[in-house]
């Protein structure tokens, strides 16, 4: 890709970079057409017919092309917001980076066009173009060293490379966040089962974010396992792509309404933390109560919405915490808490309350046996217990 610059009158002068401006405006042009196609799909048509069922269709087309019209409109916003990123660069003095080019140098890792980064939502860092000679060679020895050398705990970006390599690459090493999240998983399969209709999946995005997500196929076995595991290929794809947390969800409901398929409703669970801040932002589309528990004790949120697929908007539920060092937050599916029967939540949450460890399997394990041991020793339905406990990164 082509980058434009602005003009440099010395060897340190602060310098942007952007997309050419040929891409720039093919991107911008593009988003003027989806926008424009978005509009043409949400404008009102008065709907008339002769009889119910007629009246009815053209009210349910309606309802698609407004639906249609809205996503056409949310790409154009990224297709916009990407025309318009900049990324901001300074080089290196110069005698840090003759420090570092032969620091690199003595381990055998050619380092070249080194340089401090700055980006908008995006943590500073140093970006470089390494590669070597020598064989296995991972991006992370390179953040110790620049760790060692330069006095501050950097770590390459989610978007860099892992391997340095023969052929350059370019590596952007950002500084640490201030916490680091550690994680532990519990399931247990519905009885007579051999696959479970629950699935989960981690990812982390160079925004200095960790993202958890949580599906419930419908039912149990193959095809709900099969069900949960699209959804959240579909959700980690669009995350990837720019989109946002409610945008992903409402995109993948249209897309589950459309297919009419009944009996294919999965819920999905969405836990967003920032590492740097320790902001979590919890959004659930028909997910059970998820429970964090805090200093001053255990709270629950939500458990109220109905899965994808129902209607054509996404009934979604969404709250904003921040997350403090010793503290935890527990995501499960409704076969662990419908385990407990009457007044599940509270009987939950005083369990979690109870709770010592600080071990996050631990505490997923515990959670999951108490559940089964309530039931009789009875699994019903698939259960799973995903626990992220916070730390501050010493």
């Amino acid at each position: 890709m082509v980058i434009g610059k602005k003009e440099q009158r010395n060897p340190r002068q602060e310098q942007c970079a952007q997309v050419s401006m040929l891409c720039r405006q093919r991107l911008l042009g593009y988003a003027e057409s989806f926008e424009e196609l978005g509009k043409s799909f949400c404008e009102e048509v008065g709907i008339v017919g002769d009889d119910r069922q007629s009246i009815l269709e053209k009210y349910m087309l309606q309802q698609s092309r407004q639906i249609m019209g809205d996503h056409l409109q949310t790409v154009a916003r990224i297709m916009e917001r990407v025309a318009g990123e900049e990324l901001v660069y300074l080089p290196l003095e110069e005698k840090k980076r003759k420090s570092l080019t032969q620091a690199f140098g003595s381990e055998g890792i050619q380092a070249r066009e080194l340089c401090y980064v700055r980006k908008k939502s995006i943590p500073g860092g140093i970006s470089m173009t390494l590669s070597t000679e020598r064989s296995g060679c991972k991006a992370s020895q390179a953040a110790d060293m620049l760790t060692v050398l330069l006095g501050k705990r950097l770590q390459p970006s989610p978007g860099s490379p892992y391997l340095i390599e023969k052929e350059p690459h370019c590596f952007l090493f950002t500084e640490e966040p201030g916490y680091v999240a550690l994680t532990g998983v519990s399931r247990a399969l519905k009885e007579g089962e051999k696959i479970s209709g629950d699935q989960y999946t981690m990812l982390e995005s160079e925004r200095g974010r960790l993202i958890l997500l949580l599906s419930d196929g419908t039912g149990a076995g193959e095809d709900a396992g099969r069900g949960s595991g699209r959804v959240l290929d579909l959700m980690e794809k669009m995350l990837e792509a720019g989109f946002d947390t409610e945008a992903s969800v409402n995109m993948l409901n249209s897309a589950l309404y459309a297919q009419n398929e009944e009996g294919d409703h999965p819920t999905v669970d969405i836990c967003s933390l920032d590492l740097y801040t320790g902001e979590c932002e919890i959004c659930k589309v028909g997910g059970v109560a998820t429970f964090i528990k805090g200093r001053s004790g255990t709270e629950y949120i939500g458990g109220d919405s109905l899965p994808l697929g129902i209607f054509q908007k996404a009934q979604t539920e969404r709250s904003i915490r921040t997350l403090k060092p010793g503290e935890m937050l527990v995501m499960m599916t409704d076969g662990v808490l419908d385990a407990l029967e009457d007044d599940c939540e509270e009987r939950m949450r005083n369990r979690i309350d109870m709770l010592e460890e600080q071990n996050p399997q631990e505490i997923a394990e515990k959670i999951l046996s108490y559940a089964i041991c309530s039931c009789g020793g009875r699994i019903r339905d698939d259960m799973t217990v995903f626990v992220l406990y916070l730390w501050e990164n010493a």
